[in-house]
């Protein structure tokens, strides 16, 4: 515990100071929102996000044991972002990225992830895939745009950025053409839905997952509407019959032997939230990672 009640910790995530890029594991903010195609308001889940995981300082994972505020991490702030200019800022995030050991990103809308897999291939070569979210995202454009939160995983795949094969996609389950769903299958993407999700249990598809990603490096990337809009109704685009914060806690937890690389938390839009529950449970995402990372370490 640090000694300062939870309504006092320094605002940033999970109170720790802000510091250089250089540490082994950093967390920024992408206040980037302009990909939206329903409601904005991503730009301000950064900072909601740190303010929510204040409430997870107050000792060790009670299943890892790990205090990840003992970590070699760092929070180091907010990257840049050209206003208003989604191919500007696309170019900025991945420059900065660049220069990033292992990153935790928190968005910001999903289209951040693609400068982000942009830089990690240049880094290190395409990763494995591991995708929760209730969309595909593997739309061709947005309502004619190239770019968007509903075309990262398109573009990724077309870029060679991932591997498409070694990609699993859980909680699945919005509305979506069928063309884009058999492109996405027909790469190798193994599709777990919301409802599968429901009819098995949470040892099952980690397991499932465990299956499909191997022994590769991989990549997280968390979409809260994964979460029923019950869980997280602070969120641009809900969909109804999502999991609930408990399946993806527990989901995240059996990950272990996973060889990972970096992390995005995107979609919190703390305007449509309530209580602060979508934030907290974004925020408890990107914990449960960084103590997954500690356990490797």
């Amino acid at each position: 515990m640090t000694g300062l009640p939870t309504f006092a910790i320094p605002p940033t995530f999970l109170g720790i100071g802000l510091r250089d890029r250089a540490s082994p594991i950093c967390v920024a903010g992408i206040p980037l929102d302009i990909g939206t195609t329903n409601r904005s308001g991503a730009r301000f889940g950064p900072e909601a996000i740190r303010r929510a995981s204040r409430m997870l300082v107050d000792g060790e994972h009670p299943q890892h044991w790990v205090d990840a505020t003992k970590l070699p991490l760092a929070d180091i702030g907010d990257f840049a972002i050209a206003l208003g200019d989604l191919h500007g800022s696309m170019a900025l995030i991945e420059e900065q990225a660049l220069k990033i050991e292992h990153l935790v990103a928190l968005g910001g809308d999903h289209s951040i992830t693609l400068p982000l897999l942009r830089a990690l291939a240049k880094r290190r070569g395409p990763p494995a895939l591991v995708h929760f979210d209730a969309h595909v995202d593997t739309w061709p454009d947005n309502f004619g745009q190239t770019y968007g939160h509903g075309s990262v995983f398109y573009h990724a795949i077309e870029e060679g950025l991932i591997e498409p094969r070694r990609m699993v996609q859980i909680g699945i389950r919005s509305p979506v053409p069928r063309q884009v769903h058999d492109w996405t299958q027909a790469r190798g993407v193994v599709m777990i839905t919301a409802q599968d999700v429901h009819e098995t249990d949470p040892a099952a598809v980690a397991g499932r997952i465990g299956e499909v990603v191997g022994d590769a490096p991989v990549y997280l990337s968390i979409d809260i509407d994964v979460l029923d809009p019950a869980f997280a109704p602070g969120t641009g685009t809900p969909e109804i019959g999502g999991l609930a914060s408990w399946q993806v806690q527990a989901i995240l937890r059996r990950l272990l032997g996973l060889r990972f690389v970096g992390m995005d938390l995107v979609e919190v839009a703390p305007a449509y939230d309530a209580a602060e529950i979508t934030a907290l449970a974004g925020a408890t995402m990107a914990w449960e990672y960084i103590c997954l990372l500690g356990l490797r370490r």
